[in-house]
């Protein structure tokens, strides 16, 4: 079973607002109980701090941003996310600006967490720098 945490990170309001965590880790909780195996998805150092205790397996996709924005204008239409494709399309220049912050940014979704995040982890680790085969 798959969970983006994108789902549960933010409340559905316009603007977005960051959900407590708390509440994101209930359903989490909740989602690990009910799946023998699971693959969660999704930037949120603080979520996954949370699930650390219960993964077996860590993948850092720690792509070039020029690759990361690439993967965003070319994203397929993400239903669970957004009403309609020019919805989200409408959204990627702030995503764009987003992820060009990415190795600035110093909080719980910027590749200095990430990093601590991927190097405290006991379990086995793969970190994906390129796509290319």
């Amino acid at each position: 079973m798959h969970l983006d945490l994108d789902v549960l990170a933010w409340l559905p309001t316009n603007p977005p607002v960051r959900r407590p965590t708390d509440q994101a880790y209930e359903t989490i909780e909740y989602f690990i109980k009910e799946n023998d195996e699971w693959v969660m998805e999704g930037c949120y150092t603080d979520l996954l701090e949370l699930v650390k205790p219960f993964a077996t397996e860590a993948i850092f996709m720690n792509l070039p941003v020029q690759l990361c924005q690439e993967n965003a204008k070319n994203r397929a239409w993400e239903p669970h996310k957004y009403e309609s494709k020019e919805a989200q399309d409408a959204n990627l220049p702030m995503l764009l600006e987003w992820i060009s912050g990415y190795e600035d940014r110093n909080d719980e979704l910027s590749y200095r967490a990430h990093r601590m995040l991927f190097e405290g982890f006991d379990g086995k680790k793969t970190e994906i720098k390129d796509l290319r085969p």
